[in-house]
């Protein structure tokens, strides 16, 4: 049974770590409003975007969605475990730590999600034994024909898939996995029975691979990738989106990166082995995207261990248009980067364990302006007049981005490989919709408040401002109903505010950072300055949410009245249904 410390104690304990006070030891706030601001310490920004609510015990950025309580905030702040902030809070609260209890319904919220970690842990032991064993031979072969070291092996927790069918998958089995968990995690392919009354057949998803466990920044294992040693194809095979794993939100190696402090970058590359060599060879802050490229997501994360990245991409044809995107992604993050050159067009692990790393810390990194420029006259013939004029007015548009030193700086190169005078090139760029010397927009009066988001219908976010108002505790809780909110989830939380459960609480036991994340934003205090706007604020959601439910309840009628025939009986009576509900929505109106 799962085991955790006991809710009221960490009410308790929430308490007595008031949120502002705790936060104001990492980060400068101010207070406007009900809330506290300040830049986020989790991601790089130049405008505050990170508001801590003292009244529920939460703290939210609006820019990299980073949100929880107290507790939380020390987690992400320190790079520790829940077990971890929870000491270090209680120690500056001079408040004992009580023994860990049984808790049946935390168990059954978390024990899913646990059991499907538990058999990737599992697995992973399975294959990093599996290694250094006779059916692991081939793999080992091939990690030490690499270069690898046992010590580096064991620390990234590599491993071999044998060439076997079900070897893994009858392991886990005999532990007490069920196929149905190996097959949600793509640890096991399990093939139906079919018509003829075949039997259920199952096989291993990785077999004859070197295998490179993928870990989060919690440690846990989450997924796999495997290296083929035959001529099985693809050469590498990742694990699909499961319940536990994302693609899009991780890195691999993110668990080292957060055991290591004070980065001044994170240095990303494409590949597990690159990961794997570069730290073999003593470089700090090496992670690698899983098999897809750059994403959002991947990119705030990244922002999270260090404020700059380095794109430390293969120098063939397809890294070096990876490394366009990555750019084109930090830059709408507002992280700054730079790319690693690469000579001779090898990749970081071929080029490490040629040169050494004193000669990898000696690389060029170039800015992202400079390796735009660098491709975007690789496009253009400059030998050829027409070329150059292509390429300076091309140039010239892509140095809107860059900082007035910075474009001064490039404009001078450009000046020489175009022949084109420093007066042309800046009325060229002067010339452009998009310059600095046009109208800049209009930048925002104010933040979004918590519950806006525009991804969401308007009725479903007057549903979540609902529920930042009750949470409040200052409007009617028979105001509002449970049918009011059409999503379980929303559902979920307003039978707990009811209940007396707090904010923080509630966040605190969300399953996952992304809904950790979501729950923080709805709960946040709403922008409000007395009870009695509150109520008004509450009145006019319900009203919102009671048109849009009336208006589809009368649209439904009146389809299923079409849908009748003129003489069929049950028309009266869906007629004068309709009327009540247009009725209710008359008067709403």
């Amino acid at each position: 049974m799962a085991s955790r410390y006991p809710s009221a104690w960490l009410d308790d304990l929430r308490s007595r770590s008031e949120i502002v006070q705790v936060v104001s030891g990492y980060v400068s706030l101010k207070k406007s409003g009900r809330n506290y601001w300040g830049l986020c310490p989790f991601h790089g920004e130049k405008t505050a975007s990170f508001s801590v609510d003292p009244e529920h015990q939460l703290y939210y950025c609006f820019g990299c969605k980073n949100g929880g309580d107290v507790i939380h905030f020390i987690t992400e702040i320190e790079r520790c475990s829940f077990h971890e902030a929870v000491e270090l809070l209680a120690d500056r609260a001079h408040l004992p730590v009580p023994e860990l209890v049984n808790d049946e319904d935390y168990e059954r919220r978390r024990s899913r999600r646990e059991r499907l970690l538990q058999a990737n842990t599992e697995a992973a032991r399975f294959y990093h034994e599996t290694l250094f064993q006779p059916a692991g031979a081939s793999s080992l072969a091939y990690l030490r024909s690499r270069g690898l070291s046992d010590s580096v092996i064991r620390k990234f927790g590599l491993g071999a898939a044998p060439d076997e069918w079900s070897s893994l998958t009858d392991h886990l089995i005999a532990k007490g996995y069920t196929l149905e968990e190996l097959s949600s995690v793509g640890l096991t392919l399990v093939k139906q029975p079919g018509e003829d009354g075949g039997q259920l057949r199952y096989f291993d998803m990785f077999r004859n691979r070197a295998i490179f466990p993928i870990i989060d920044m919690y440690k846990n294992v989450i997924a796999f990738g495997g290296r083929s040693l035959g001529k099985q194809m693809p050469k590498y095979m990742n694990t699909s989106d499961t319940p536990v794993f994302n693609k899009r939100k991780g890195v691999y190696a993110a668990n080292l990166l957060r055991q290591q402090r004070h980065l001044d970058r994170v240095i990303l590359v494409e590949g597990y082995m690159d990961v794997v060599a570069l730290t073999q060879f003593g470089i700090p802050g090496v992670c690698a995207t899983l098999g897809t490229a750059l994403t959002e997501e991947q990119a705030r994360l990244l922002r999270r261990f260090a404020p700059e990245v380095y794109l430390a991409y293969d120098g063939d044809s397809a890294g070096q248009h990876a490394i366009l995107r990555g750019l084109d992604i930090l830059q709408q993050e507002g992280i700054p980067a730079k790319v690693l050159d690469f000579p001779d067009g090898l990749d970081p692990d071929e080029f490490i364990r040629r040169d050494g790393a004193d000669a990898f810390y000696a690389l060029p990194a170039l800015s992202a302006t400079a390796y735009r420029l660098r491709r975007l006259k690789e496009t253009y013939d400059l030998s050829d007049a027409e070329g150059r004029m292509k390429y300076a007015r091309a140039a010239m548009q892509l140095l809107v981005a860059a900082d007035p030193v910075e474009r001064a700086t490039y404009m001078k190169t450009i000046q020489v490989e175009t022949g084109f005078s420093l007066d042309v090139l800046q009325q060229q760029f002067e010339s452009l919709p998009s310059s600095p010397s046009s109208p800049a927009p209009p930048l925002p009066k104010k933040l979004p408040r918590p519950w806006e988001d525009q991804t969401v219908p308007p009725e479903h976010s007057a549903r979540e401002t609902l529920l930042s108002l009750l949470a409040t505790g200052q409007i009617p809780k028979d105001m509002v109903e449970e049918k009011d909110f059409e999503s379980d989830e929303l559902k979920s939380l307003y039978v707990r505010l009811i209940a007396g459960e707090s904010p923080a609480s509630m966040v605190n036991d969300a399953p996952d950072d992304e809904t950790r994340s979501r729950y923080t934003r709805i709960l946040l205090s709403p922008v409000a300055e007395s009870t009695d706007q509150m109520i008004s604020m509450a009145t006019q959601c319900l009203s919102r949410i009671r048109r849009s439910a009336y208006q589809k309840q009368y649209d439904a009628l009146q389809q299923q009245i079409k849908s009748l025939d003129p003489a069929d009986p049950a028309i009266p009576a869906l007629l004068m249904e309709a009327q009540d509900v247009q009725g209710k929505l008359d008067k709403l109106k």
